[in-house]
């Protein structure tokens, strides 16, 4: 039949004519890459983008470095870092993905020497997918909990010990003997004997909050430390699996689904942290709280330290969720002429702005605390999990009204984790879907889930009573310098070795021509600033590595070592990948080595309309090509 009877966009069965979507429903008839689909519309995308990079860090970590780096003050630097690491790296890998049309994996099509960079992306954006979700977990456990008349955590209850308390308790203290002497003893000593202290010799000690105690005494059901496995806490595991089943639903028909989800998730945490935000102001504190976040108390001083600016630049880095493969993911599915350029801008600003303006919402709430509990706000603020699911369920407990309060915050740490859930999962479809297309062409649906049942039983040991344990070690690991690798060779990839003219001229293929000027500061930054910033940074990551402890409780050697195991399975293939790519090409080693520095032959736009003159004799980009030699011109055209 020929093609003026059956566009190229139907499939031709006898008398019968099927649209592409009808087999495969992740492809919309009026997408324009029919193979791999695209967003329905460029606010899907947009919203999916923010809702990746604005996550859990923007409320419980930011906040905390800002106060604790000079108030107003910081935002100086993370000003700065912004615009010279975060954003060129935000741009560069949006228009990456965007104009090949590839997941982390296949883009490497660019630099095949460099494609175990793309594997390691993927491999520690699993370990991070894994134990994400056991947190998002906590937020459903702590939103249902907080569905009674009163918050479980507002007094010390049947779970609670004799440490629990909101004021300093007695811990040693005088007694007098029958000789008339007068000795120090434990308070619990002098309880049981029926005692009393010698009035002003009393040695108090903090108390642990109510909420402290909830936290590792009924939430976690915390064990001694790492050896102790415990049972798994079936709560825990039920939510956990609550948590796979929303992202399951969520992303069954990939980005068509997702891209509708994030119009509610990406949006309602702005909600509630205006809601947040509006609460607190009117509460006795508030402004104390404020005047130590950005006001009263900012210390330009503190910009003299390098640990400021490393803070800076590291909470940009890992905010904007750069060198994970998800923002090549997301972009791959962008149509070829999409503006990526003012997508970065705005995406990256967006969250930007959210870490500032949650430090607000938090704050004024922490002021509130510290006032009614007579202490000065350093003594209540706190980072991480103890912000989450000490320091904040505390102070909502003090407020009339708290079980409502309570469920409206962990709602949005809900709504908060789950879109960076679902970009996470996203990359590791998307990969697969770039190996095996055919596969995914059919069997979207059965392997979405798959991969989500895989990993639900992988996060498993994370919700056993040392399941904070393994949450802490894979965050300490995975998280940290092992994506400051992949950053520094993926821009000295593209930027040293592929040419940053050359993915300059790919860009302007899809935006359009731009006067030099321009490009002064990407050239700038790509070719010198940036890259000298990672590698500071990374430099100073190892310098400063310290074994890992939660709770002031040191971790075994074992787990220290399989900490170690981890990141050196994610990182092991960049060499790996080099090696097989050396191997399989042709002549001596500095031939086989040059080739592999090059394009390969199926390189370029994914859709032939896009090529024009530079690309035209590319190879099919459907069609694997790793046993050829990738032999591109510095123009684009192969030789």
């Amino acid at each position: 039949m020929d093609k003026l009877k059956c566009p190229s966009f139907f499939k031709c069965r006898g008398k019968e004519k099927v649209t592409a979507s009808s087999e495969n429903f992740h492809v919309g008839e009026n997408d324009e890459n029919q193979d791999r689909g695209n967003w329905s519309k460029k606010s899907d995308y947009l919203l999916s983008m923010v809702g990746y990079a604005v996550g859990l860090g923007n409320v419980w970590r930011f906040p905390y470095l800002t106060y604790n780096n000079g108030g107003g003050a910081f935002l100086i630097p993370y000003a700065i870092m912004l615009a010279l690491a975060g954003l060129p790296l935000f741009f560069l890998e949006c228009s990456l993905g965007q104009f090949a049309s590839l997941g982390p994996v296949s883009v490497w099509r660019i630099l095949p020497l460099f494609q175990g960079v793309g594997i390691t992306m993927v491999l520690i954006s699993i370990f991070v997918t894994i134990y994400y979700n056991v947190i998002i977990a906590y937020s459903l456990y702590y939103m249902f909990a907080s569905f009674q008349s009163e918050l479980p955590w507002k007094n010390c209850s049947y779970w609670a010990d004799e440490n629990c308390s909101r004021s300093p308790i007695v811990t040693y203290c005088n007694v007098t003997t029958n000789t008339g002497e007068s000795i120090r003893v434990n308070k619990s000593w002098v309880d049981v004997n029926s005692l009393n202290c010698i009035n002003g010799s009393e040695i108090y000690q903090p108390g642990q909050l109510p909420s402290e105690q909830y936290w590792n005494k009924v939430a976690l059901q915390r064990s001694s430390g790492m050896d102790e496995t415990g049972v798994i806490v079936w709560y825990l595991a039920l939510c956990l699996l609550l948590a796979w089943l929303i992202v399951g639903a969520a992303l069954f028909k990939g980005i068509k689904s997702s891209g509708k989800v994030v119009y509610f998730t990406a949006i309602f945490p702005y909600v509630v942290l205006l809601i947040l935000l509006i609460r607190g102001a009117t509460l006795e504190g508030a402004s104390k709280g404020i005047s130590y976040y950005i006001g009263a108390q900012s210390n330009f001083t503190k910009l003299r330290e390098a640990e400021v600016w490393k803070d800076a630049a590291t909470q940009i880095f890992y905010s904007l969720s750069v060198a994970w493969g998800g923002l090549v993911a997301l972009s791959s599915y962008n149509k070829f002429n999409n503006n990526c350029f003012s997508d970065a801008i705005v995406v990256c600003l967006t969250n930007c702005l959210t870490s500032v303006f949650a430090g607000f919402a938090i704050f004024s709430i922490l002021g509130h605390m510290a006032h009614i509990s007579g202490k000065e706000v350093s003594q209540v603020v706190k980072s991480g999990f103890d912000l989450a699911f000490i320091a904040y369920p505390e102070a909502l407990a003090q407020l009339p009204g708290g079980p409502f309060w309570s469920i409206l915050f962990f709602f949005m740490l809900l709504t908060l984790g789950l879109d960076s859930q679902f970009a996470s999962i996203e990359t590791i479809t998307t990969t697969i879907q770039d190996l095996f297309p055919k596969v995914m062409k059919k069997m979207r649906v059965p392997v979405t889930l798959g991969c989500c049942l895989v990993l639900f039983l992988l996060g498993l040991v994370c919700v056993t009573q040392a399941g904070i344990y393994w949450v802490h070690l894979i965050d300490h690991f995975c998280a940290g310098w092992g994506i400051l690798i992949a950053a520094i060779l993926e821009i000295i990839g593209i930027i040293w070795i592929y040419g940053g003219n050359r993915f300059i001229e790919d860009i302007e293929m899809m935006i359009g021509a731009k006067r030099w000027i321009f490009w002064l500061w990407w050239r700038a930054c790509w070719f010198v600033i940036t890259p000298l910033l990672l590698i500071a940074i990374l430099i100073w990551s190892l310098v400063k590595f310290h074994r890992p402890n939660y709770a002031k409780i040191p971790y075994p050697d074992w787990g220290v070592a399989l900490g170690w195991c981890m990141i050196i399975f994610c990182i092991i293939w960049i060499p790996i990948m080099a090696i097989v790519k050396i191997i399989q090409a042709e002549g001596n080693i500095f031939r086989r080595i040059v080739s592999c520095c090059r394009p390969a032959s199926n390189w370029g736009p994914y859709l032939e309309r896009h090529r024009g003159e530079r690309y035209k004799d590319m190879v099919d980009p459907k069609k694997e090509t790793d046993h050829e030699i990738p032999t591109v011109s510095g123009s684009g055209k192969p030789e």
